[in-house]
């Protein structure tokens, strides 16, 4: 197809090797139970634990929501495909997987920037936590988080969704993603790559700024106590969130800036660094994170004894 206008699109998957994609099916699969187990696991343990009805954790259920609905959009169609062995998709719902899980990805930054401002009010501001935190700003900066996301993306998806033809139908990803398909259109994609900037502004950078400035103010809180243990427990509250800003923000910045020349989409080997990536933010970050937050944190460990004590006995 050249220049033609695309009614559906073919999505080639994570590999093309066929001996490989029962592994990969079979490894997906993997990765999304443990997703969706250790997800669950979190927000049922909060919701029913009294003791994790506080702020920090109230965050932790809708960053569980979040990674939850993520993975679910990006990686049902590679399961989907090996079972029914139909890799076609429609280019309406293609560019609405597309405009969703750009968005989701704006959403879980917004709520990481929520709870580094959570950190930061516990720590520079115990005293008066409870007051500042209350259930009021909780439930407004979650609905902003939630709300922040689909609003910024909305014109972006608006400009691609109109987007008259391709010179291809077949993407070269497990899932439509704003690369691929940017790189396959042959329409005007000039004021698209400027609402790309823009957008990429309002949903990376400056997140990326307030989710990092309270930890200056942290940190310089934590050099401030005198005791060890009292460090110590301070800097225990935030490594969990901090790890996961990292981790989470990393491989974005791997994914989508690196230097044009890495940037291979049609490549014939078995994993591009486009789809590593992607695969990494989509599947092994969501994984990830439940873990990191059952293991480093001593009060959700504690919910969790809790709990399975309660259903042995």
């Amino acid at each position: 197809m050249n220049g033609t206008v695309v009614t559906f699109f073919i999505i080639k998957g994570i590999s093309d090797i066929p001996i490989l994609q029962t592994l990969t099916f079979l490894l997906v699969l993997l990765i999304y139970v443990i997703i969706l187990g250790g997800n669950l696991t979190i927000f049922i343990v909060v919701c029913l634990d009294p003791h994790l009805h506080t702020p920090m954790y109230f965050f932790l259920c809708n960053l569980s929501i979040l990674d939850i609905s993520s993975s679910t959009v990006t990686l049902h169609k590679t399961l989907s495909s090996f079972l029914s062995g139909d890799k076609a998709v429609s280019s309406h719902v293609c560019i609405s997987q597309m405009f969703i899980f750009i968005a989701l990805v704006g959403n879980e930054l917004m709520m990481l920037t929520a709870m580094s401002y959570d950190r930061y009010v516990a720590v520079c501001n115990p005293l008066h936590y409870s007051s500042v935190m209350g259930p009021g700003l909780c439930a407004a900066l979650a609905c902003t988080c939630w709300l922040f996301g689909f609003i910024e993306s909305t014109p972006l998806f608006i400009l691609i969704y109109r987007f008259s033809c391709y010179k291809s139908n077949i993407i070269n990803h497990f899932f439509c993603d704003i690369v691929p398909i940017m790189k396959l259109t042959c329409s005007d994609t000039s004021l698209t790559n400027l609402l790309i900037f823009v957008c990429g502004l309002f949903l990376s950078i400056f997140p990326f700024l307030f989710t990092f400035t309270p930890y200056i103010f942290i940190i310089a809180a934590i050099l401030k106590i005198r005791s060890s243990s009292g460090k110590q427990k301070a800097f225990y509250t935030c490594s969990s969130h901090l790890t996961v800003v990292i981790l989470l923000y990393v491989t974005l910045i791997c994914q989508y800036m690196r230097p044009v020349s890495m940037d291979n989409l049609e490549s014939s080997k078995l994993f591009s660094l486009f789809k590593l990536f992607s695969l990494f933010n989509t599947a092994a970050v969501p994984m990830l994170n439940p873990l990191i937050y059952s293991l480093k944190n001593k009060d959700v460990k504690s919910a969790l004894k809790r709990r399975w004590f309660r259903m042995i006995t």
